[in-house]
């Protein structure tokens, strides 16, 4: 049974944090195979389901550390019917993956929350296409339909809530806004941004949180950024909108999409220059209180996100 669904804690003033890069984790720094950088795959691993739970571990000992509250992001972000049938998953198995997954972040927040460290379960929804490149656009009615059946899926689970991350369209958030809409679900709508703070697409950001926000009635709790370092969009940060994102799942590199799509090496930054920028970004965001990492980034990213702001 969801507990926050009908009130999530994040809306307040007291700071959550999240986790940082996972993929980035377990390709660079455990040399584990992830075909089509699907994460979820690992549930159906001898041993995986652990590997995954160790990693959310480390983050949900920094959340009780700094007496934070923590959003335990589920693996599925590519666990929609494109992708899992890119690598061998059918509907019933994807269905079946995107509730496992909800049930192994029950079993951690049973063992780890605490009045202090309140703890959200997030069913993660990805974008159907490359999340560095828009590709070919949908409608936002073809979206709503498209994804919503993981998010049917996750209704049904345990999940407080949907956040769909890096998405590289206004299109597509809309659409999934709808569907998180049509399901009765809290949603969170977290675009990407390229180096001059604009989505993939080409559309301000400004304009994906007030068309979202106008074809919903306001309906998504918030709004995130993730996937693009601070210095790439700190220059658009102007007006009312800014108001409505709370959360900032940011890279550790100044790379391009297109850069790091290129690249055989991990670009780690610096953590503590990084927690830093969270600290400088939380004046002009006066909202933001949802903290974590993207690529790049590790706990050590977050630990300094974490002694910077909370």
């Amino acid at each position: 049974m969801a507990k926050y669904r009908h009130q999530l804690p994040q809306l307040s003033e007291k700071i959550f944090v999240t986790d940082g890069g996972m993929e980035t984790t377990l390709i660079f720094h455990q040399g584990v195979q992830l075909p089509a950088f699907a994460a979820f795959d690992l549930l159906t691993r001898e041993g995986g389901r652990e590997m995954l739970a160790d990693y959310y571990r480390r983050y949900l000992a920094l959340a009780q550390q700094y007496r934070a509250g923590f959003i335990l992001e589920s693996v599925t972000w590519r666990a929609n019917a494109d992708w899992g049938a890119t690598i061998g998953y059918d509907r019933k198995q994807l269905a079946r993956i995107n509730r496992d997954a909800i049930a192994m972040l029950q079993d951690l927040r049973e063992q780890y929350e605490t009045e202090q460290s309140p703890m959200v379960i997030s069913g993660c929804i990805g974008p159907r296409g490359d999340g560095y490149k828009p590709g070919a656009m949908m409608t936002a009615e073809q979206a709503r339909d498209y994804h919503g059946e993981q998010v049917a899926t996750l209704r049904d689970t345990a999940a407080d809530m949907i956040s769909a991350i890096t998405m590289t369209t206004i299109e597509e958030g809309l659409g999934i806004a709808l569907a998180a809409q049509d399901a009765q679900m809290p949603v969170v709508i977290s675009f990407t941004l390229e180096t001059d703070g604009r989505l993939p697409s080409g559309q301000s950001l400004r304009d994906a949180i007030e068309t979202v926000d106008a074809q919903t009635r306001e309906k998504p709790a918030y709004y995130m950024i993730n996937c693009a370092h601070p210095e790439h969009f700190s220059d658009v940060l102007q007006g009312a909108w800014l108001a409505r994102i709370r959360g900032l799942r940011a890279n550790a590199s100044r790379r391009s999409h297109a850069e790091l799509d290129e690249a055989t090496e991990l670009d780690a930054g610096n953590p503590h220059e990084l927690g830093q920028q969270y600290r400088e970004l939380r004046k002009v965001l006066t909202g933001l209180n949802v903290l974590g990492g993207c690529c790049g980034t590790d706990h050590r990213h977050v630990a300094a996100i974490c002694a910077s702001c909370c």
